[in-house]
C-alpha cells in the first residue's frame, strides 16, 4: 500500500508513519500543501497513493483545503468516483460541524485524536486497504 501522511505535529507525525509504515510506504508533509504537491506528482508518475491521512489543522494550507485540492485534482485527471483515493482525516476536532465539513468534502473516514491504533486498523480493514 502507498500511504501519504499529512501532519505538522512532530510527536503525531512520529507515530502515525511509524504505525503506518507496517502496511506499505508511506511518505510523509508537513502541510496541506505539501500534500497536494505530492499527490499531484504521484499521479503524474502513475503511482498513485491508496491512502491519504490528513491532519485539519495545518499551517499554510489546512487539510479541508488539501482534501479539496486533492479531490480537485481527481476530477481533473477524470479518475472514477470508485477509484479516488481513501482519505481518512486525522484530527482532534471532533464536533459535529468539523466531522460535517469534512464529509461534505470527500473524506472517506474521520478518526479523532488521539490515535486508536485498533480503531485505525478496523478503518483500514474497512477500506478494503489491510
Amino acid at each position: 500500500m502507498k500511504i501519504l501522511l499529512a501532519e505538522d505535529d512532530y510527536a503525531t507525525r512520529k507515530f502515525m508513519s511509524g504505525f503506518l509504515s507496517k502496511y506499505g510506504e508511506c511518505d510523509v508533509t508537513v502541510d496541506g500543501m505539501e500534500a497536494v504537491d505530492a499527490f499531484l506528482m504521484a499521479l503524474e508518475d502513475e503511482e498513485p497513493y491508496d491512502l491519504v491521512c490528513l491532519d485539519i489543522m495545518m499551517p499554510v494550507m489546512d487539510g479541508y483545503q488539501a482534501l479539496m485540492g486533492i479531490r480537485n485534482l481527481e476530477k481533473q485527471k477524470n479518475i472514477p468516483k470508485e477509484q479516488e483515493v481513501k482519505v481518512i482525516m486525522t484530527t482532534a476536532l471532533n464536533d459535529e460541524q468539523n466531522v460535517k465539513m469534512a464529509f461534505d468534502l470527500g473524506c472517506t473516514i474521520y478518526s479523532g485524536k488521539p490515535v486508536d491504533q485498533t480503531r485505525f486498523e478496523q478503518a483500514m480493514k474497512k477500506l478494503n486497504l489491510i
